[in-house]
C-alpha cells in the first residue's frame, strides 16, 4: 500500500486538475483533456469529453514562465464559455424535445435559434469585460483620483485606496449575486467541484462518502487567483507617476493587467506543488476566507456530477 501512495504522489504534480461550475454542472481540466459533465432536467448526468492541448505545450515561446499565465488564463475563459454554452444547451435540450416535428422549416428555425444563442455568448462574453474593467478599474481609479489632494502627495496610499476599492467592490459583488436562486446552486457546484479534486489530491477513490469528507475551499481556486492580482497590482501601479492623468493612468493600468496575471499564475502554480509550507498557508489564507462567499455545501446529487466529470479527465 505505501508503494502505491508513493506512485500517486509522484503523479500528482504531473496532473494538475483545474475545474469551472457551470450551469448544473462542472468542468474539469487537465493539461492534455477536458471534460464537462452536466445534470439534465431529466436527472440523467450527461458528459462531454474532449482533447484538448494547451497552446503553452505547442509553442515554446508560449510555454516560458509569466506568458503561459496569461495564455492559460485566455484559454480557461474559452473552455469556461464553451462548457456554459453546452450545459445551457442541455437545459433547453429538454423543451426542444418536446417540441420537436419532422418539419424541415422547425429545423432551421432550430438552427437559427442556435447561431443566435452563439452570437448571444459572444455578445455577453465582450459586455462581461467591459463591465469587469468598470468594476474593477475605472471606479476604483475614480475614487482614489478623487480622494487624491487628501493623500499628501502619497503615490502609495493612492494605490492602497485603489487595491482596497477593488477588494470592497469584489465582496459586495459577491455577496449582491449570491442572493440570486440560480446562483447559490452554482456555487453549490463549485464546492463540489472543489471537494471533488481535494479528494483526487489526496489519493483517495473517487466515491461519493470519500468526497464529502473534503473541504469546498481550495488555495488553487479563481477566487485566490483574484485576490492575488489585486495585491500585486497595488504593487505594480506604484510604478506609475502620481501626476500621470487619469485616462492614461486607466490605460497603463489595462496594459499591466496581462503582465500581473502572468505573475499571479506561476505563484498560485509554485504554491499549488507545496501545499504544506507555512508562508503558502499564511497567503493562501485571504483567499479561503473569500471561498466561504464563493462556495456552499453541495448535496450528493451535485457531486456526483463532479466526481463524473474528474473521472472523465483522470484514470480514477
Amino acid at each position: 500500500m505505501a508503494r502505491k501512495k508513493g506512485r500517486s504522489k509522484q503523479k500528482k504534480p504531473e496532473l494538475m486538475i483545474g475545474g469551472q461550475a457551470v450551469i448544473e454542472g462542472v468542468l474539469m481540466r487537465t493539461g492534455d483533456k477536458y471534460a464537462v459533465a452536466v445534470r439534465k432536467p431529466d436527472g440523467k448526468i450527461i458528459l462531454k469529453k474532449e482533447k484538448y492541448i494547451s497552446r503553452t505545450k505547442k509553442n515554446k515561446i508560449l510555454g516560458l514562465p509569466f506568458i503561459r499565465g496569461i495564455i492559460v488564463l485566455v484559454e480557461t475563459m474559452v473552455l469556461g464559455y464553451r462548457a456554459l454554452t453546452f450545459a445551457a444547451n442541455q437545459q433547453m435540450e429538454e423543451i426542444s424535445k418536446k417540441e420537436k416535428t419532422k418539419e424541415k422549416t422547425k429545423k432551421k428555425k432550430q438552427r437559427k435559434k442556435q447561431e443566435l444563442g452563439t452570437l448571444e455568448l459572444v455578445v455577453t462574453f465582450v459586455i462581461s469585460i467591459l463591465f469587469a474593467l468598470l468594476l474593477f478599474k475605472f471606479i476604483p481609479l475614480g475614487i482614489a483620483t478623487l480622494l487624491k489632494n487628501k493623500l499628501a502627495g502619497s503615490n502609495i496610499l493612492f494605490n492602497l485606496i485603489d487595491g482596497l476599492t477593488k477588494f470592497a467592490i469584489l465582496i459586495l459583488y459577491i455577496l449582491a449575486i449570491s442572493l440570486i436562486k440560480d446562483v447559490k446552486i452554482l456555487f453549490q457546484y463549485h464546492g463540489a467541484e472543489h471537494k471533488t479534486v481535494y479528494c483526487y489530491e489526496h489519493n483517495k477513490k473517487l466515491t461519493l462518502k470519500n468526497v464529502k469528507n473534503y473541504s469546498t475551499a481550495h488555495p488553487r481556486c479563481g477566487t485566490t487567483f483574484l485576490l492575488l492580482v489585486i495585491l500585486l497590482s497595488i504593487l505594480f501601479y506604484l510604478l506609475i507617476p502620481l501626476e500621470t492623468n487619469f485616462w492614461l493612468k486607466l490605460l497603463i493600468r489595462i496594459l499591466f493587467l496581462p503582465i500581473i496575471a502572468g505573475i499571479a499564475y506561476e505563484w498560485i502554480k509554485l504554491t499549488g506543488k507545496h501545499p504544506d509550507k507555512p508562508l503558502t498557508k499564511i497567503l493562501a489564507a485571504p483567499g479561503l476566507l473569500v471561498q466561504k462567499l464563493t462556495t456552499r455545501e453541495p448535496d450528493d446529487t451535485q457531486i456526483e456530477v463532479a466526481i463524473k466529470a474528474l473521472k472523465g479527465v483522470v484514470n480514477k
